[in-house]
């Protein structure tokens, strides 16, 4: 077999540069395998994160080839012939090598209500199987930020990221608005705080997304729909004008519940 040509980024916040490494191929190796390899024979300080090597922690999220993927999950026989280029992922601030800073999203989690289920009722909770199925899917996610390193919203406006909760976090929203237990109303908190009108649905979270989560369509356009219905629809206005019901504000969405 030939040999494998590596292009790793070495670098800190403040700079850096790729840095080759060749290395003797071996049969049925992914990215991560020969990561490791350069770090035992040829760069004991290169960085990465990992963790469970089988594509559930989402800790090996890099750019490979410029598409974000995981190592774990990326095998070096199906890349192109030529040198395999890694690098950290572009969305969100380097620390040193392959690993980035993703406070960023840790920071987003905190913004979300939590379910808000109604008080349990004598002989407990009903949900039919299809409300359950129809949640199951977003809760695949293993929060890899593949998805939110690919958004162009934050990708390359650092500055919309104090606006925007990107889509993993729709994802999140999507599976809270849809359960049918859940009493908040997180529309307007949406809407206003947490930029779901700036996603214009190009779909480049869903083609990276390694658990084939359909987040544009499955998560992201149904929240659209509901932000929509609840602030322009006419019917809806005066249905809340007949029963007497208003949207949540923001701030009642955010403290429901606790």
């Amino acid at each position: 077999m030939a040999d494998v040509i590596m292009r790793v980024w070495r670098g800190d916040r403040s700079g850096g540069n790729f840095a080759e490494y060749r290395l003797a191929a071996q049969e049925g190796e992914v990215v991560l395998d020969v990561v490791h390899r350069i770090q035992a024979t040829q760069a004991g300080d290169l960085a990465c994160r990992w963790n469970c090597k089988a594509g559930k922690c989402g800790s090996c999220s890099a750019e490979i080839n410029g598409k974000p993927r995981l190592m774990c999950m990326t095998r070096m026989d199906q890349l192109p012939v030529g040198p395999v280029t890694v690098a950290p992922m572009h969305g969100f601030p380097i620390i040193r090598d392959l690993v980035t800073d993703v406070t960023f999203n840790f920071e987003v989690a905190k913004q979300v209500p939590a379910f808000a289920p109604p008080p349990r009722p004598e002989g407990g909770y009903r949900m039919a199987q299809a409300d359950i199925e129809r949640g199951q899917e977003f809760r695949k996610c293993i929060e890899c930020f593949l998805c939110q390193d690919v958004c162009h919203v934050i990708r390359d406006h650092e500055e919309n990221k104090a606006h925007y909760a990107g889509p993993r976090f729709f994802v999140r929203f999507a599976e809270l608005e849809m359960h049918p237990l859940d009493t908040n109303d997180r529309r307007e908190l949406l809407r206003q705080r947490e930029g779901l009108g700036m996603c214009n649905i190009t779909k480049c979270c869903t083609e990276v997304c390694p658990e084939h989560i359909k987040i544009t369509d499955n998560a992201i356009i149904p929240l659209k729909e509901r932000v929509v219905d609840a602030s322009y629809d006419p019917v809806a206005w005066l249905g809340r004008k007949i029963l007497r019901r208003r949207k949540a504000s923001p701030s009642e969405a955010a403290t429901h519940g606790r």
